[in-house]
């Protein structure tokens, strides 16, 4: 493999890592924001919830400039403004102010969202193996680290510009450092005419059971960031401080699974790993229900970790490998299906909660891990088989390099 392959590798896995640590310290921190602004519990979903549906915004808008620009140019100025924005929901001290930061950020993370799968996607393509979920773990990696900080934050009860300043100061340069080696697909390759209905746009309805898949995933993945402590303390009895403990362990036990997935797609091909993430997730889900305790409810939450891991990196790689010719426009569509998982997830969950029992809850984002089943044949190798001895020998055909700004 070229070394500008390689580099280009490296330089994306750095912008994964960089995103998920942004993300962890802003949601980890929204209580410290709540308090700075003085937003109330009534307008503060408001807040949470322009966010993703601002980044779904900025995911549609990606999939038109990247018909003028290529997606490393756009996630080269993507990032520092994720950064910068970050840094000015710690600096404001108006709510019109917070507004405008979080508006930012929601724009530009739908945006670096969509152009870093994207980058992913046409490296996997050369590549001719699975990488997608070794990017997926390093942002895995990266919420770990941030969330982190945000505790040392919180822990020494740092103002949110002193926590943010420092991680802004160190992220930003690197990452436009980075961004140089950035590598872009090179000419779309044929498009699979039963695929596309023979043209060489994106189809919805060949991408919608990866978007239903993706949604899936979302909500099971809301659900546990933000009801595990919860269901921990008030429905299983747990101390406040082992509370904490549920997320903590479902990241670590995401990096782990993301880590050797990539393996396991090359091995045993993305339609039993996908199979196997939806089965083990469903226990998961079926363990925390049933948790006579608050102990066996963390095994529950470390079997979901290991099954969710899979799904969103496969669905994006499974989108490129559909639309080969189209696998950015395909990317970007598909991206905006983790905003809307992320949206419904979590009220979802609560309302059922409130109106039922949090345990039947947990059974309903079960169900919905499972119908992946129904679609995991729509993760089977297009052009491409990885895995297994059925690696494509491939001249990599890089395409352009990211010189320009």
């Amino acid at each position: 493999m070229t070394d500008v392959l390689r580099r280009g590798r490296a330089s994306l896995a750095f912008s994964f890592f960089a995103q998920g640590v942004a993300f962890a310290l802003l949601v980890t921190r929204i209580p410290a924001i709540q308090d700075r602004y003085g937003i109330s519990d009534a307008l503060l979903p408001a807040f949470l919830a322009a966010v993703p549906i601002l980044a779904g915004v900025g995911s549609v808008t990606t999939e038109k400039v990247v018909k003028r620009i290529p997606p490393s140019r756009l996630l080269r100025w993507a990032q520092p403004v994720v950064l910068l924005a970050l840094l000015g929901v710690g600096a404001g001290d108006a709510m019109v102010e917070l507004a405008i930061a979080l508006a930012a950020f929601g724009l530009a993370v739908g945006a670096l969202d969509a152009s870093m799968n994207m980058l992913g996607v046409s490296l996997q393509r050369a590549y001719g193996r699975s990488i997608m979920l070794s990017f997926h773990a390093v942002f895995s990696l990266g919420g770990i680290v941030g969330a982190s900080l945000a505790w040392v934050g919180a822990h020494w009860d740092l103002a949110l510009f002193v926590s943010y300043l420092p991680v802004v100061v160190v992220l930003l340069p690197a990452a436009f450092v980075g961004s140089r080696w950035y590598v872009d697909s090179g000419e779309p390759e044929p498009v699979d005419a039963q695929a596309d209905g023979g043209g060489s746009g994106v189809v919805f309805k060949a991408l919608l059971p990866l978007c239903l898949v993706m949604t899936f995933a979302y909500i099971g993945d809301s659900t546990v960031s933000n009801w595990s402590a919860k269901y921990l303390q008030d429905v299983l009895g747990s101390s406040e401080q082992l509370a904490t403990v549920p997320y903590n362990v479902y990241m670590v036990t995401t990096l782990i699974g993301r880590g050797l997935g990539d393996f396991g797609v090359r091995r045993f091909g993305a339609v039993t790993v996908v199979r196997a993430g939806a089965v083990v997730a469903a226990i998961g889900f079926a363990v925390v229900a049933s948790a006579p305790g608050a102990w066996v409810g963390m095994l529950g939450f470390t079997l979901l970790g290991l099954g969710l891991c899979v799904l969103v990196p496969q669905t994006f790689a499974a989108a490129g490998r559909l639309f080969p010719g189209a696998s950015d426009a395909a990317v970007a569509r598909l991206n905006v299906f983790n905003y809307v998982g992320f949206l419904i997830g979590s009220p979802l969950v609560g309302a059922l909660g409130d109106a039922w029992s949090y345990r039947g809850a947990m059974l309903v984002p079960m169900v919905l891990v499972l119908v992946t089943l129904v679609y995991a044949r729509s993760f089977a190798a297009q052009p491409d088989r990885y895995g297994g001895g059925h690696e494509r020998p491939r001249t990599a055909d890089v395409g352009r390099g990211s010189n320009g700004l």
